[in-house]
């Protein structure tokens, strides 16, 4: 931030900084146990071995630029990735759809008090995230729905992190200038995008697991 200028507005991340990415073998396991599958320990080692090796192939990796760009790009380029990996259909859609429930992404533990503060102390809060559906329903359940003044997805606004597109258009959702806002995110690849349009960004490590505190309290220093 520049002298003199206050934080007036965060943008947070959503998937590893305000909700816990659970690990691929989570994931995977699930997915089998619920397609009635052999969900034991070497099977789920393989599968998760096999999706990290698709990971790498060219198609996967060019479609991840725009996979979340729309709902529709974003189903095709991960059952595309699921097959390379050798997933049939039955279960590759199984953990597509796992992604779409709200027990799939727990919130930190630190959410709610760092979202009532920001709001005591009148900063603005926007969700900026590369996603593939409305996030809005499970922030109005978890009881912080009126703690998000904006939401920026980028499957409704057809361009995803870092393309400097997205961040100008949480800006504006905020109502201010990049030196008077602070992104939050947890991945330098994608979140750490906003520095180019101005952004001050505070990165934390991936990874967390869900029952730890995320250490948000971090933001609410920041913006006092």
């Amino acid at each position: 931030m520049t002298q003199g200028s206050a934080v007036r507005a965060v943008l947070f991340d959503w998937r590893g900084t305000l909700v816990d990415d659970p690990p691929d073998d989570w994931w995977v396991g699930e997915a089998l146990r619920r397609a009635g599958r052999d969900a034991g320990d070497a099977q789920i080692t393989a599968r998760c071995v096999a999706l990290r090796t698709a990971a790498a192939h060219p198609e996967v990796v060019n479609g991840e630029r725009t996979c979340d760009c729309s709902a529709a790009g974003h189903r095709a380029w991960m059952l595309d990735w699921f097959a390379l990996a050798g997933f049939d259909d039955d279960l590759a859609a199984t953990l597509y759809d796992l992604d779409f429930e709200a027990a799939s992404h727990t919130f930190y533990p630190d959410v709610d008090a760092t979202l009532r503060a920001l709001a005591a102390r009148g900063c603005r809060v926007v969700v900026l995230s590369d996603i593939h559906f409305d996030l809005r329903p499970e922030f109005a359940a978890a009881g912080f729905g009126d703690l998000v003044d904006a939401f920026v997805l980028s499957f409704e606004h057809g361009v995803q992190k870092p393309d400097r597109q997205v961040f100008e258009l949480a800006l504006d959702a905020a109502g201010v200038e990049p030196a008077d806002a602070l992104m939050v995110g947890d991945r330098a690849s994608h979140d750490g995008g906003g520095v180019v349009v101005g952004i001050p960004t505070l990165l934390f490590p991936p990874g967390l697991p869900a029952h730890l505190p995320r250490g948000l309290d971090r933001v609410v220093r920041l913006v006092d």
